[in-house]
């Protein structure tokens, strides 16, 4: 893997500051521990109206602790870099251990599960870009998207970038480290004059500066999408397919990843507990999760408790195959951990997925619409209406009305409204998925939605 500038990520000190921590917390009397190293070095800058609104710098690194004294732990964490305070950080962590409750399914990782090979999944861009670069970028966005007939305002336009990287040491002999960068660029537009404004947006975000999208593409799509919603219409009440843009169709696949992730299973908060090897969706849809795909925006190559990584079918053939396990959950549910762990410097591991896209289908966008007489092209979704528990969903939206298989006028000021249960079974997938974000998906078809208006 190729390093950056060791003033920007000095692997073998952050190792070294994880191990001490790790031997001091044996050394007071932890049975098992472990730590996280986090380094940060991230810069952005907003342009508005031509004139840098916002300028920001950060740098800095997060230490933290977990030990376990028996089936007790407790996590400490500290910015404080400094070799003196170890001994006495270690020491109150197990301090606080020994009086927290016990948690039968607390402990490290079993050592069998630990990954031991760790592939080259090309996360880190070297070359941070100039602060007069990323200003230049913000720039072009904002006037390409000011070009664009229609659109009468600037929300303001973005650019950033940053590297990170984590460093893991456990009493057991795991030692593991990765690195990435993140480049972004941003545009909001708004099209219209007083009453009838509309806003609309575009992004890009990649780990490599060359996989960026354009700033001025991007400045020109979010102009293009704020005129576009100009002059809506209000629909009556009534059940309609219902076809999801891919920039909101991944919240789908959000909603299901939520639904089957470790912790909510265990505490049977979740509509689909007892819904494993049940078939879900329709046959040959698949979504996937893989922590290993190259240059993927949440890609690692072992979990927060150095387990390995590996691409894992979530639905396959339309049947739930697994739930998103790290080891607490898996013990809990007798099951065994799927390498979904996640952790920050002040918490312990918890579950949560990496890469996760809902596979292609055979249709075109236009294919999988060419059928529908009178229906809703959703493009944006308001407000957070999905019961978890229940299944529910409700959500505000706004987008196109479909009449005759054609995108026609803007439509907002809507609610849609289904089970998830019952969206996942109709749900046909199209053609066009593009890796753009952490969770992707490409254009999707629901039946039978109540669309609510007037």
């Amino acid at each position: 893997m190729p390093a950056p500038a060791p003033s920007l990520f000095d692997q073998s000190a952050l190792t070294d500051r994880a191990e001490r921590l790790v031997k001091a917390a044996l050394a007071a009397g932890a049975d098992a521990a472990d730590a996280v190293a986090v380094r940060g070095l991230s810069q952005s800058i907003e342009v508005r109206d031509g004139q840098v609104e916002e300028s920001e710098s950060s740098e800095g690194d997060d230490l933290g602790l977990r030990v376990l004294v028996g089936k007790r732990q407790a996590v400490v964490s500290t910015n404080d870099t400094s070799p003196d305070g170890f001994t006495t950080l270690a020491e109150r962590a197990v301090a606080m251990a020994r009086v927290a409750p016990e948690d039968k399914f607390a402990g490290l990782a079993d050592a069998e599960l630990l990954a031991h090979d760790f592939p080259d999944l090309d996360l880190i861009d070297n070359k941070l870009p100039a602060v007069a670069d990323l200003e230049a970028m913000a720039r072009k966005a904002e006037e390409a998207a000011l070009v664009v007939k229609g659109v009468s305002k600037s929300g303001g336009a973005s650019a950033s970038a940053g590297i990170g990287g984590m460093v893991l040491v456990t009493s057991h002999g795991f030692r593991g480290a990765y690195l990435g960068s993140r480049h972004g660029v941003s545009m909001m537009a708004i099209a219209g004059e007083g009453t009838g404004m509309e806003r609309d947006y575009d992004y890009s975000s990649t780990l490599h500066a060359e996989d960026l999208e354009k700033p001025d593409a991007i400045g020109r799509s979010a102009g293009e999408r704020a005129v576009a919603r100009l002059n809506p219409r209000k629909v009556t009440t009534r059940k309609v397919p219902v076809v999801f843009d891919p920039r909101i169709a991944s919240s789908l696949v959000s909603h299901l990843a939520g639904a089957i992730n470790g912790s909510s299973i265990a505490r049977k908060t979740s509509f689909l507990r007892d819904k494993m090897g049940a078939k879900l969706f329709a046959d040959g849809v698949r979504i996937i999760d893989d922590p290993l795909r190259k240059r993927g925006l949440r890609s690692h190559p072992f979990d927060g408790e150095g387990v390995a990584g590996k691409r894992l079918a979530l639905i396959d053939d339309g049947v739930l195959t697994t739930w998103i396990l790290d080891c607490t959950t898996a013990r809990e549910l007798g099951l065994k951990t799927t390498g979904h762990a996640a952790r920050g410097a002040s918490s312990t591991p918890s579950p949560s997925a990496s890469n996760l896209h809902m596979e292609p289908g055979k249709l075109s966008p236009e294919e999988l619409i060419a059928d529908i007489k009178d229906g809703f092209y959703v493009t944006d979704l308001i407000g957070s209406g999905v019961n978890g528990v229940t299944g529910d969903y409700s959500r505000g939206a706004s987008g196109f009305w479909i009449e005759n298989g054609q995108r026609t006028y803007a439509v907002s000021e809507v609610t849609i409204a289904g089970h998830l249960l019952d969206m996942f079974k109709s749900l046909t997938p199209a053609n066009d998925l593009v890796f753009k974000h952490a969770t992707n998906a490409p254009t999707i078809r629901l039946e039978g939605l109540t669309v609510a208006g007037q």
